[in-house]
């Protein structure tokens, strides 16, 4: 392959400019054959996502969906919402007005404030003022061998007739708020698709630079490791995921399981609690919010870190291997293979030979062109803003981190600090 590069030899040098001009030549055609390896591959797997996200909008419906539903078939059951809390004072306010602005008569809600020390109380009472819907239930201590926010939606659910009583329990967390129709196009959609159990996946607010740069990558990551096709599955192939953000249980379900009590040490109850339906042959459903239930997870980026680091490791089952297996691919797939195309692009302009070089473009545009759209699907479905695609190049390298970061902990034995208590976990695979 002809570089068009000249290259300027001294004499002196001892060099043979021929022998110099074949070798440089070799080097730069294996770039090339590299470069259009990554582009092809770069295609495949973009254009893969691409498919699956189109499928998956095709197949599932969305929590806004509930809404049509409910209109034609209006639901009945007793609802109660049970939100575990934990200085929640900042975001509990926002959470009760979306919840007193619900448009489904039959609802009641619990706040169970779990050992808090801050104005959590004094906010959720202002915030509710005479709304005879609401109840509070105030935890003064944890057990053990409970997770925190295990025991206190466990103490909401236990210590309230409003929740024993009701036909369907729904668990959100502080941090989330609802549109109004929210809890009556759920319990729709829980109706019309016969399931026992539904969970949602919110959609994450962006305000700081972290949430807008790694968080829509952060999120897909796990949501790769969940496709939500196959986690609405009902056969042998289901993977089961549920969000904690979001968990609705008929009481039968609820009550079959064991509730709270029977997932009480668990760090991430969701996963626990969705793997639990599956087991005991109930009908599980995880949909995307679209806007129904919308979370802002953390306030700054070393909770964001910390948060997800407790995230990841518990869905990979606490392996080491897997989560740097991810710490590697993440960046990969992400950022290395769309700028190889670039790369490529710009190889083929200033040093392929005519020959060739509308082939070197094909390959490298196709590449990042399917890169662009795969990864602008992805931010189209879970609502991110476009103008943030290109931003994933950071993003992904800074989520691979984030997930060495959760494998090293894990391998040293680093405590967790989450909501009020301190927990050690153990590698499965060391």
């Amino acid at each position: 392959m002809g570089s068009g590069i000249v290259l300027m030899i001294s004499p002196s040098s001892g060099l043979c400019l021929p022998t110099i001009r074949c070798m440089f030549e070799i080097a730069l055609e294996i770039l090339f054959i590299l470069l259009m390896a990554s582009a092809v591959v770069c295609a495949v797997y973009w254009g893969a996502v691409t498919g699956h996200v189109s499928m998956t909008a095709r197949k599932l419906p969305t929590a806004r969906d509930g809404i049509a539903l409910a209109e034609l078939s209006p639901p009945t059951q007793k609802v109660c919402v049970i939100v575990p809390c934990h200085n929640e004072a900042g975001n509990i306010a926002r959470l009760i007005a979306s919840l007193k602005d619900q448009d489904y008569d039959r609802l009641k809600v619990v706040l169970a404030l779990d050992r808090c020390t801050d104005d959590t109380l004094g906010v959720a009472r202002d915030a509710i003022g005479d709304d005879a819907r609401f109840e509070i239930v105030e935890i003064t201590q944890c057990p053990d061998d409970w997770a925190g926010k295990v025991h206190a939606a466990h103490t909401g659910y236990e210590s309230t007739e409003h929740a024993r009583n009701s036909e369907v329990l729904i668990f959100t967390d502080a941090d989330t708020w609802l549109d109004p129709a929210c809890v009556r196009a759920c319990v729709a959609l829980l109706n019309d698709r016969g399931l026992d159990f539904l969970s949602l996946l919110s959609t994450l607010n962006a305000q700081t630079w972290y949430e807008r740069i790694v968080q829509p990558i952060t999120a897909f990551e796990l949501a790769r490791q969940y496709p939500l096709l196959r986690v609405n599955r009902s056969d042998s192939r289901k993977r089961a995921f549920a969000n904690g953000q979001f968990m609705l249980f008929t009481s039968e379900s609820y009550k079959a399981i064991g509730g709270h009590e029977a997932v009480k040490s668990a760090i991430l109850e969701d996963i626990v609690f969705s793997r639990k339906i599956m087991h005991a042959e109930f009908a599980g459903g995880l949909l995307l919010a679209d806007n129904m239930l919308k979370c802002r997870m953390y306030d700054t980026w070393e909770e964001y870190i910390r948060g997800w680091k407790r995230i990841y490791t518990e869905s990979a089952n606490r392996e080491v291997k897997r989560l740097r297996r991810y710490a590697n691919r993440t960046p990969m797939l992400c950022t290395a293979l769309p700028l190889s195309c670039v790369l490529l692009v710009l190889l083929s302009i200033v040093a392929a030979d005519e020959s060739s070089r509308l082939t070197h473009l094909l390959f490298g545009g196709i590449g990042f062109a399917a890169w662009l759209i795969g990864v602008g699907s992805v931010y189209r479905m879970s609502r991110a803003p476009l103008i943030d695609v290109p931003m994933v190049l950071v993003g992904a390298v800074l989520t691979g981190r984030i997930f060495k970061a959760a494998a090293d902990d894990l391998v040293a034995g680093t405590p967790t600090q989450w909501g009020g208590k301190s927990y050690v976990r153990k590698a499965e695979d060391m």
